[in-house]
């Protein structure tokens, strides 16, 4: 396959790479990966892997292994080739660059030193998950993997919990029961999808509440990379006669102020309306 020689302007190219299938590479990623100076990828090993695929020849060129537990040595000498008028290309093992992946320390150090950062853009499993697991996309929150301890989960999980957006979680097969028993347990049963092996032979997607695709794989575990989407928080009504309810328990032990605040609170609702309720049962009773 013939890819096109680019004329690239030096400066730090961030390249998105398959999730699975490897035709779902883009031909700029092609294009800029055939005509870069330097190429640094987070596996070495795949990234010659994905050229070999597509025909993209190496030459003398080597491919720099750039990852989370590469020294600042291997930053120094990219960011060298950058000073010295290179262009850059790196790639992740899969999907777009820094997402969940290495590469930010080396984008905000090339922005530093003033030279261009920019991106060929292309497949990213968050957004693929998000297309097909049935849930909002209008807002959403990517956070990357929960905790491995159960505690230090639950711990983030109800930091997430109000989040206006579907939540968007990575996880590993042998965390992903615990991990959605935990999420049902702090977020509430919640709508939500399994999405597993995107783009890849067995691709699957389950799509039930929480508490029953924790109950699913609980029972059967699954292998492959995992993409976890949680509904949002939906807003519950709440009655006249609920916050009456409310109202005259906490006045028992509360003054009208001290008692519209905890209710007001519980519920979400202005102070100001269950001040003026407390204020009407007080002067009933």
């Amino acid at each position: 396959m013939n890819h096109k020689l680019l004329s690239l302007t030096p400066g730090l190219y961030f390249v998105a790479t398959p999730i699975g299938t490897a035709r779902d590479i883009t031909l700029r990623a092609l294009d800029v990966l055939a005509s870069a100076d330097v190429i640094a990828a987070e596996d070495t090993r795949s990234m010659r892997k994905l050229l070999e695929i597509h025909g993209v020849p190496l030459g003398e060129r080597s491919v720099i292994a750039y990852h989370d537990h590469s020294g600042e040595g291997t930053q120094g000498r990219l960011l060298q080739a950058l000073a010295d008028g290179k262009s850059v290309a790196y790639a992740s093992e899969a999907g777009m660059p820094l997402i969940a992946d290495p590469g930010y320390e080396l984008s905000r150090a090339a922005a530093e030193a003033g030279h261009q950062v920019t991106c060929a853009p292309g497949p990213s499993a968050v957004l693929t998950a998000l297309t097909l697991g049935g849930l909002a996309t209008d807002a959403f929150f990517f956070a990357g993997f929960l905790p491995n301890a159960s505690g230090a989960r639950r711990k983030r999980l109800e930091d997430l919990a109000a989040v206006p957006g579907t939540l968007i979680f990575y996880e590993s097969p042998k965390r992903i029961a615990a991990s959605l028993a935990d999420m049902a347990a702090v977020l509430g049963d919640r709508p939500a999808a399994m999405c597993r092996e995107l783009t890849k032979k067995f691709e699957e997607v389950r799509r039930a509440p929480l508490s029953e695709l924790a109950t699913q794989l609980e029972e059967a575990g699954v292998k492959g990379e995992i993409v976890v989407l949680v509904d949002r928080q939906r807003e519950v009504k709440v009655t006249e006669a609920d916050l009456e309810s409310d109202l005259r328990a906490a006045l028992k032990d509360n003054s009208i102020k001290d008692a519209a605040a905890i209710v007001s609170e519980s519920h979400g609702m202005p102070r100001r309306k269950v001040y003026q309720m407390a204020l009407q049962i007080a002067k009933e009773d």
